[in-house]
């Protein structure tokens, strides 16, 4: 009896490679190098022209001392200009007392331990709203890179713990990579009331730049 072999009709006996899913986090701590803070100012009077005045004068006092403090103009910045009437309630009834004009100006610097000097400078010469105390790195994203390059070798260090484990022989090239869905980085923020004598006390603190990728690879 002949027998014939047609060796492409053969299954192919390899094992089917299986996927190994793993997350990897990384983070970068650092100080920041930025400060920005809201300077505001606001006026009351019953005359709308006599509150926007006075509002000019103080706001402009403001900036004129901020300028010669060292700050550049470009980094003085508008962020809003409001005009509300204002009422009283006496006996249940509503009676107009006048006008508020708000002005508030954004203030970055790169000097970071400045920031307690610029907030009594500005309320010395006529601020009377401080917020928004924010701390940064100006080059965010090469700190987030780094903290991506760390979240990839998390996770390839994961994946080969894990395959030595369960002895597996594991493909180092991944077959996917997925960065997620990045998170705000941690801002610190601290604002110390001022004290009977010295300069406003501002803690930057250290920044955390975090970043998290999903890896798969072959086993």
């Amino acid at each position: 009896m002949e027998v014939i072999y047609y060796p492409y009709v053969l299954q192919n006996t390899r094992r089917k490679e299986s996927v190994m899913t793993v997350i990897g986090t990384g983070s970068i701590t650092l100080p920041p190098d930025t400060v920005q803070v809201h300077v505001e100012v606001r006026t009351e009077n019953e005359k709308l022209t006599i509150a926007q005045q006075e509002n000019a004068t103080a706001m402009n006092q403001v900036i004129e001392a901020l300028l010669n403090f060292g700050i550049e103009n470009e980094h003085i910045q508008t962020v809003s200009y409001n005009i509300t009437p204002q009422y009283d309630y006496i006996d249940g009834e509503q009676r107009f007392r006048g006008y508020e004009v708000s002005n508030v100006i954004n203030v970055t610097s790169v000097v970071i331990d400045k920031i307690g000097a610029i907030i009594d400078l500005a309320v010395e010469n006529g601020a009377n709203g401080i917020s928004n105390i924010q701390f940064f790195v100006a080059d965010e994203q090469a700190a987030y890179r780094k903290a991506l390059n760390e979240a990839l070798n998390d996770a390839t260090e994961k994946a080969q713990s894990m395959a030595e484990t369960m002895h597996l022989q594991i493909d180092p090239i991944p077959i996917k990579i997925v960065e997620e869905r990045r998170e705000a980085p941690i801002i610190p923020r601290m604002f110390v009331a001022k004290e009977m004598s010295g300069t406003t006390p501002i803690e930057p603190g250290q920044l955390t730049i975090n970043a998290s990728v999903t890896v798969q690879f072959n086993y």
